[in-house]
């Protein structure tokens, strides 16, 4: 859908949502508006002290026809200075023990979804060559031996679709580092392991999403049960509470409902392990979107 201008607006119903007017039109308009500023984004310098801990709301391909969407993370990537490399910790690959991602340039994508139109199968994110950071991560939480890397897998959506909007020159290595386990206390820890790595530059980012129900994409009347689940999120953000969003199930309303699986919701848990304050957490995007919450935060 366009407005009076032709500018591509954000899809207003499911049909909208598979069958978009101009596949990934708001993403082709947010590379021609900012490529330039993205390659001259200041880098980060040991003088800038750790990089914060991330939580992003990932979405899928649709979150590159919502120019809003698009806009708020880019403009959270600009208001810090551009990483030496990043660590994805994605809703979409659990493997046991924690294993890497493809870090070669050149690896492919991997185009972990299914029903939507055929461009976004083509759209690359050709992050260059992240080897010597693969090395980095796989020696800080290594415990028995090796870490095993997928050589052929390359980055899921829930890695390089919002990194196509906050980083979108693609100029930072990325490697993924896969869930090992779907325990708020598994991710608590491997959060904690990656911690220092903030210290270097290196840009630590959980990808899930703060809300993720289908039902309520098709019966807007639950909504109630995924508003107040992001609020009491929100309320347990702000105290530091890790307890008990590590607790969710038990503690928090309409859980069952917001998150049917934990997989979108547990890489918050990363995040928070990886932080040095999770109290100091800041929603930089807070937003519906068919019902589900889009809030992502950084945490210091």
């Amino acid at each position: 859908m366009t407005d009076r201008e032709g500018a591509q607006m954000a899809p207003t119903s499911l049909d909208e949502m598979f069958n978009p007017v101009r596949p990934a039109g708001a993403y082709d308009a947010l590379l021609a508006r900012v490529l330039p500023q993205a390659r001259d984004q200041r880098q980060w310098e040991p003088a800038d002290g750790a990089l914060p801990s991330l939580f992003v709301s990932h979405g899928a391909p649709p979150t590159l026809d919502d120019a809003q969407w698009l806009d708020e993370l880019f403009a959270w990537g600009q208001s810090m200075p551009k990483p030496r490399g990043i660590v994805v910790v994605s809703a979409h690959w659990e493997n046991a023990p924690a294993a890497l991602s493809g870090s070669a340039a050149g690896t492919p994508l991997y185009y972990d979804f299914g029903g939507f139109h055929p461009r976004y199968y083509t759209l690359p994110y050709a992050s260059p060559d992240a080897t010597d950071l693969a090395h980095r991560i796989a020696g800080t939480i290594a415990t028995t031996g090796p870490v095993h890397q997928f050589v052929d897998r390359g980055l899921d959506h829930g890695a390089f679709i919002p990194l196509m909007a906050m980083y979108p020159a693609a100029d930072v290595p990325v490697v993924q580092l896969s869930m090992p386990s779907l325990e708020p206390e598994a991710l608590l820890a491997l959060g904690r392991r990656l911690r220092g790595l903030r210290e270097e530059g290196i840009l630590v980012l959980g990808s899930g999403f703060m809300t993720h129900s289908f039902a309520v994409m098709r019966r807007p009347a639950l909504a109630g049960h995924t508003k107040a689940f992001d609020e009491w999120a929100v309320d347990a953000l702000a105290r530091g509470d890790v307890d008990a969003l590590a607790d969710y199930r038990a503690k928090a309303p309409g859980a069952d409902v917001a998150h049917p699986t934990a997989d979108h919701y547990v890489p918050l848990l990363l995040t928070l392990g990886a932080a040095n304050d999770p109290a100091s957490a800041v929603s930089a995007i807070d937003r519906q979107y068919f019902g589900n919450s889009i809030r992502s935060i950084r945490v210091n």
